[in-house]
């Protein structure tokens, strides 16, 4: 098999992608000349002989080595990992926008699953699950002790079959439990409507392999019959990432051809590469360009960008670009800060390694790792200034890649998290029907999105009500 390099952009390690496909001698190669480090791989070997002799039960060889190839990668950064043949399935399945599952990106904090992010549409999503809640069991199955990958293998199943999470969440004494049926997740990458003459919104869910063609569809839909938009919201808020073709040729429906769109930057020679708004760069294969009947007054439109906490990695490339050529107005608030590349290197066995590779930059060399887009214009999610959820982003993971060019956001502040949990943990031993409810989701780009409303005052004119979060 030879040595293919995908890059992915995304915040969940078993959800969204892998990105373009290329050869790979470099990296496959590079630091060979350098030797190997003897005298720590002969206390690896004597720990690995002690284990295999002294173990209080037998541990095949073939696990004992990739736990450690796990090890390795997990201690990195939350991007880079050990992919088991289920999650290297699941990474490419992911790319096609279907999947098994419960619609949820999860990470590991403190031996518990966290939520980084339900997608929408999905079983999730509809029964409330909020990015920052913990899960602590799985059914009767305690979360602690379980690796993340056991936790999301336990998550999984045949369509129909149901699982009850019990969730601790920020702020709320009590442990909420929810029952969800799993399905097979089907995300539609856009979405679009026209509010009202002459005013369109388009959302983006998940950069997939066919979100530039169905944004050229949608658009082309919000122009049908001659209509002639005033004005159009591009929706990224919530949107994890996903594959970075995806987000080049999103930016390129906007902008001027040939523009640069992103650049990476990393130790081999493959990783420093530099994007921009052309067909050569979001196209993969001998496909035609979708963007070739695109309405012209796309690239003129007045345009206006929401983002949250929620949007991340390929979202910010989008976000980035149309803010550092002056093309849009950012509205919402601060974004994830995810700036890494991940190589996804398959190994015999049909599993893979996930490693982090580059970091990305906008147009202007921004690096966003870390820091996330700062939005031209802060709305917050209602009128209050009172975000919905505790916001979770990159410089808030353990072992995060740092920020080489500019000041990192500062982590959120954890003022309850410690008397919160123990009052949920403890309270989870009693009745059940002491558990919470979730609440229902926001309908986007309704007459009660707050975020939504400003940015459609903005387009008209209109004076909007910014807003202060609350501490």
């Amino acid at each position: 098999m030879s040595k293919l390099k995908t890059l992915t952009l995304t915040t969940g390690a078993f959800v969204a992608g892998a990105l373009i496909s290329l050869h790979l001698p470099a990296l496959a190669e590079k630091d060979t000349k350098a030797g190997l480090p003897i005298d720590e791989l002969r206390t690896f070997a004597e720990v690995y002989s002690a284990i295999k002799q002294g173990y209080v039960e037998p541990v095949e060889d073939k696990q004992m080595i990739t736990n450690a190839i796990s090890g390795m990668l997990s201690n990195l950064d939350p991007h880079s990992a050990y992919l088991d043949v289920d999650a290297f399935k699941d990474l490419q399945v992911g790319t096609q926008g279907e999947f098994g599952g419960l619609g949820i990106e999860v990470g590991m904090e403190d031996g518990l699953v966290k939520v980084v992010s339900p997608i929408e549409d999905t079983p999730a999503y509809r029964a409330g699950l909020k990015a920052g809640d913990l899960i602590f069991k799985l059914d009767d199955t305690p979360v602690k002790g379980l690796s993340l990958s056991d936790a999301v293998k336990k998550m999984r199943g045949k369509p129909k079959t149901s699982i009850k999470l019990s969730i601790i969440r920020k702020g709320e004494a009590k442990p909420i439990e929810v029952t969800l049926v799993r399905e097979v997740i089907k995300v539609q990458s856009v979405k679009s409507k026209l509010i009202e003459p002459g005013y369109g919104w388009v959302r983006i869910t998940q950069f997939q392999e066919n979100t530039v063609a169905e944004l050229a569809k949608h658009l082309g839909t919000l122009y049908k019959d001659g209509n002639k938009l005033q004005g159009l919201v591009l929706d990224l808020r919530n949107d994890p990432g996903g594959l970075l073709n995806g987000a080049i040729g999103v930016s390129a429906a906007f902008l001027p051809p040939d523009v640069k769109v992103t650049s990476t930057d990393g130790r081999t020679e493959d990783a420093k590469q530099e994007f921009k708004a052309r067909a050569q760069d979001y196209l993969r294969g001998g496909k035609e360009d979708p963007l070739r009947t695109l309405p012209l007054e796309a690239k003129k439109v007045p345009l206006v960008v929401l983002v949250n906490s929620g949007s991340a990695s390929a979202s910010e490339i989008v976000a980035g670009a149309l803010q550092d050529h002056k093309r849009a107005v950012i509205v919402g608030t601060q974004t994830f800060g995810k700036g890494s590349v991940q190589s996804v290197l398959p190994l015999p066995g049909n599993t893979a390694i996930k490693l982090t590779t580059a970091r990305y930059y906008t147009p202007s060399g921004r690096s966003i790792q870390a820091k996330g887009i700062t939005p031209d214009i802060v709305v917050e999610e209602s009128p209050d200034g009172a975000p919905s959820a505790p916001r979770i982003r990159e410089a808030d993971l353990e072992r995060h890649l740092i920020n080489d060019r500019e000041k990192e956001a500062p982590k959120e502040p954890a003022k309850s998290d410690a008397k919160a949990g123990g009052k949920a943990q403890k309270s989870g031993k009693g009745k059940e029907d002491e558990s919470e409810e979730l609440p229902q989701r926001l309908e986007y780009a309704s007459k009660n999105d707050y975020q939504f409303q400003q940015a459609l005052n903005l387009l008209k004119g209109l004076q909007i009500m910014q807003n202060k979060p609350k501490d």
